[in-house]
């Protein structure tokens, strides 16, 4: 996307402006009038309009109007030397950013350019911290000392300083958005946007416009153009999370933005021009989905240059005493004034623990002990890890233990992933949103086990 476009039909202040503009280091594509001017903002985007006010074949005015009309978050700003009171009042009105008066002082320019581009990125910012609910983009710190989770590490670690697709491998809850942030700010993008989007928590009628946008118009309610997050993401990293929910018709697109670095917005006329590094994540067997036909072999060839695989918590060893004693300490402070700590007893109960729901679970866990606890030593049964074997020998009879290993371990993963449901079911009263969220699953994937266990 070129950073300004430059409207001025005296062609020798043109040169002078574009020349200016250009030392310090911005991109111009220029217009000689009005209708030029309109012609280049149907034709692409741009980050910031600097037009003449009195012109041929229109006004300021005019471009001013176009200029907002494409893009309602683009700066624009008025130059004149004719300026009267009531143009510049009606500039301000249909949303001018700022006027410069005549003739141009270069020092003045750039510092108005420079404020203006400034204010445009806070504003942008601002819509993204308010869509990930004011989440925090600080670095992110992964905590470990098991081998599995240093090879991990290093990986993204080596990873990060390309501009490779990378793919988190792993099981919900292992904290594969974790090291999608570290790939972004161990890499040149760093300063740019970070952009999440969960594949499975929109409609499929809406994933396409969340991801590419849309223009003005081009649908019921489409007042003014909205961009996606792939242009909200310029220069930055966009995370794909539960990238196997992507419905396979918005799968083509993604193939075309990640391979020409072009998007088409919904009811746009021209292809966009993006620049992002993309990071996908998913829990299911996207090779198992490829070959049902299911997810487009072409675009996992795509993202999954780098497959990255997230260790789950069971085979990270004493990483599980280690975050839990970060968890109590944080947790503790958060929610109670002070650090909360855990007894041996509790250490041993977690260890013993298979931690299905991997570090969220032992996160919730913590949190949930930090609330029950009177002391703020956290207990076995502070966390609801008191073990009920009358309870545990009642469901393993329940199992048909005969025939092999494999067997067997199939009919007691149905069994428990029955009961879960069941009982996440009932906790939300029904609720398949609510249960999808609580289990860590897409919607689409909780109503396909429903039917399964007949539910």
């Amino acid at each position: 996307m070129p950073d300004i476009l430059l409207v001025e039909d005296k062609e020798s202040l043109r040169r002078v402006l574009r020349l200016t503009l250009e030392n310090a280091g911005y991109t111009v594509t220029e217009a000689a009038d009005a209708r030029a001017a309109l012609s280049q903002i149907a034709r692409a985007p741009h980050k910031l309009v600097l037009t003449d006010l009195r012109m041929p074949n229109g006004s300021g005015l005019d471009v001013l109007r176009a200029a907002r009309a494409a893009d309602g978050e683009v700066p624009v700003i008025v130059m004149t030397a004719f300026g009267s009171i009531e143009e510049a009042v009606q500039g301000m009105k249909d949303g001018a950013h700022d006027f410069l008066q005549k003739p141009v002082d270069s020092n003045h320019l750039l510092l108005l350019v420079e404020r203006a581009l400034e204010h445009a990125r806070l504003r942008t910012e601002n819509i993204l911290l308010r869509e990930e609910w004011s989440r925090r983009y600080g670095f992110p710190r992964i905590i470990g000392e098991s081998e599995a989770i240093k090879r991990t590490v290093a990986e993204t670690q080596r990873v990060a300083q390309t501009e490779a697709t990378v793919l988190l491998l792993g099981e919900s809850g292992t904290g594969k958005e974790l090291f999608a942030l570290a790939v972004h700010h161990l890499s040149n993008r760093r300063d740019k946007p970070f952009v999440a989007i969960n594949c499975a928590a929109i409609p499929e009628t809406l994933i396409e416009n969340e991801l590419f946008g849309h223009e003005r118009g081009s649908f019921t309610g489409a007042s003014e153009r909205r961009q996606g997050k792939f242009e909200l993401a310029s220069e930055g990293t966009v995370f794909l999370d539960e990238i196997g929910e992507l419905p396979l018709a918005v799968q083509g697109k993604l193939l075309r933005a990640i391979e020409e670095k072009m998007i088409d917005r919904i009811g746009g006329r021209a292809p966009v021009p993006v620049n992002v590094r993309v990071v996908s994540a998913t829990n299911r067997d996207l090779q198992t989905a490829v070959e049902s036909g299911e997810f487009r072999r072409d675009l996992f060839f795509r993202i999954a240059v780098f497959p990255l695989e997230i260790p789950p918590l069971r085979e990270r060893g004493d990483d599980i005493v280690l975050l839990a004693k970060h968890f109590a300490a944080q947790l503790g402070k958060e929610l109670r004034g002070r650090e909360a700590s855990l007894s041996d007893t509790a250490l041993a109960a977690l260890r013993a623990h298979s931690w299905p729901g991997n570090v969220r679970e032992l996160e919730n866990a913590i949190e949930r002990a930090c609330i029950l606890t009177d002391t703020m030593v956290l207990q076995p049964a502070d966390l609801g890890l008191m073990r009920r074997g009358g309870e545990e020998s009642e469901a393993l009879r329940s199992i048909d233990l005969s025939g092999t290993l494999s067997e067997v371990g199939q009919r007691a993963l149905r069994f428990v992933e029955r009961g879960k449901i069941v009982e996440a079911l009932k906790n939300n009263s029904g609720n398949k949103s609510l249960t999808a969220e609580e289990l860590g699953v897409s919607y689409k994937t909780l109503l396909s086990k429903i039917k399964d266990y007949d539910l």
